[in-house]
């Protein structure tokens, strides 16, 4: 077994453990939650029969291990269970939201990746310029501002007075997919620019740490061009960082956009969380966290992985 593999491995079991005690935590984080769920499902005016039928359907009747139990085998073996409000089972409900979710991540990062990697060069390359100091000014002030002001600002201006996006994401199955951008537009550009500037920091941040060191004077004294000693011999030794900051902001991209959802009304996970919690529909509420959980312990293993196989030094102890 090689090295690598065997890190792999490692990683893989720690993640396992990980995800074990996230969820013990989720299953007690909703229990924790006030009120009564049946109670709040059928309202003050229910009968106290009513509310009890509920509880016993619910299986809220149970002692809270032996529902943690049940909630855990049935997820090993695929089953998240039914949606109270839906009567729909739980995984169908959320594939419908998921891919949704996964496609504004996806439109956000193919913008918000290239961009904050080139400002990021650009910064580094003209350490303490106006341009530098302008790329300072506009991340402090997106790492600033929170997420739904950024999305209401730009809803007036883009939407309201200019009338360029709409102003709701109202995507459908069967929306195609210009017409899928074009509505997504005002959602992705919000999370754009609140990954942007995390990244673009990063990334000037490793390559000036760089610049200064003995084998770039080397290269630069060989007469390589400005491009080739940033793409060929600073950027490949600064993959490791970059590429954490990255998959963390991807990461973010899918598991972080409850509120962008939430303002542009757009049918995605986030969404859908929000409304269940409002409708104490648990087990949905409980798979979500889950779902979230897991993708993101999967993409710190990514991003780990990347890290070591781009500097094999990280592999050592020393």
């Amino acid at each position: 077994m090689t090295q690598i593999t065997r890190l792999i491995l490692q990683r893989l079991t720690l993640g396992f453990v990980t995800l074990l005690i996230v969820s013990v935590l989720i299953f007690w984080s909703v229990e924790l939650l006030p009120g009564d769920a049946a109670q709040e499902i059928l309202g003050q005016s229910a009968t106290p029969e009513t509310v009890t039928a509920l509880r016993h359907y619910l299986g809220l009747d149970q002692p809270p291990m032996a529902r943690y139990a049940h909630w855990l085998q049935g997820i090993t073996q695929g089953d998240f269970g039914t949606s109270i409000t839906s009567g729909r089972p739980v995984l169908e409900l959320i594939a419908g939201r998921l891919g949704n979710t996964l496609f504004l991540a996806a439109f956000a990062g193919i913008i918000a990746v290239p961009l904050a990697l080139l400002l990021g060069i650009m910064a580094a390359l003209l350490r303490n310029s106006f341009f530098d100091r302008a790329a300072g000014i506009f991340t402090l002030t997106a790492i600033s501002l929170p997420e739904f002001f950024v999305a209401y600002i730009l809803t007036l201006f883009l939407s309201v007075n200019l009338g360029l996006f709409p102003s709701i994401s109202n995507i459908t199955p069967s929306t195609d997919l210009v017409e899928r951008v074009y509505r997504s537009f005002l959602p992705a550009l919000t999370l754009t620019l609140a990954i942007t500037a995390h990244i673009m920091r990063m990334t000037r941040a490793a390559l000036i740490n760089l610049f200064s060191l003995p084998y770039i004077e080397m290269a630069r004294l060989k007469g390589a061009s400005q491009g080739r000693v940033v793409m060929v011999h600073a950027l490949r030794n600064a993959l490791a960082p970059i590429v954490n900051v990255v998959v963390l902001n991807l990461a973010y991209l899918i598991t972080g956009v409850v509120i962008v959802e939430v303002v542009f009304v757009y049918p995605g996970v986030g969404r859908l969380l929000v409304d269940s919690v409002s409708k104490r529909d648990l087990p949905v509420v409980q798979a979500i966290c889950l779902i979230v959980a897991i993708t993101y312990i999967l993409l710190n293993l990514f991003a780990d992985i990347v890290s070591i196989v781009s500097n094999p030094r990280l592999m050592h102890a020393k």
